[in-house]
């Protein structure tokens, strides 16, 4: 598996994983959009030619804000959300990114379970923030490190 830059031609494949993972998922022209910037941190997992996962964190200054990661399913439990987190991570070092924030549903344990191991700590808890069902988000941030390895 590698993680690379994501390309204009991932965003069906990244569409699609998006439209299988989230009950609001955004649309292939808003992953063409977020890759015209070019100070975000877009990866893709690829292996054998096929795209297992991606994450998109939006950069402002010295923060980045992970809005988006999901693995396909078929690929899901075999490590690519955590190399996806990792790569990021040291991407966002390497680009000044001091702190990396995100917001996740309470119920997604998995998610929060990979965040704390990647060294994410939670912040707080945001009422309602999500809909289709409605339920709070965690929102935990992750501060750069001398050494990642």
């Amino acid at each position: 598996m590698i993680i690379r830059p994501m390309e204009p031609e991932d965003a069906d494949s990244v569409a699609q994983i998006e439209k299988d993972s989230f009950t609001q998922p955004w649309s292939r022209q808003g992953f063409l959009d977020a890759m015209r910037l070019p100070e975000n941190i877009m990866l893709v997992a690829q292996e054998d030619g096929e795209i297992l996962g991606y994450q998109c964190t939006y950069v402002s200054f010295d923060e980045g804000e992970l809005t988006n990661i999901a693995v396909k399913k078929s690929a899901r439990g075999k490590g690519v959300g955590a190399h996806l987190i990792r790569c990021l991570q040291e991407k966002a070092k390497e680009s000044g990114v001091e702190r990396i924030v995100l917001e996740a549903r309470v119920t997604n344990e998995a998610a929060i379970s990979l965040y704390q191991k990647m060294g994410f700590v939670n912040l707080g808890i945001r009422k309602n923030i999500y809909e289709h069902p409605v339920e709070d988000g965690v929102i935990m941030s992750y501060t750069a490190e001398e050494n990642l390895c």
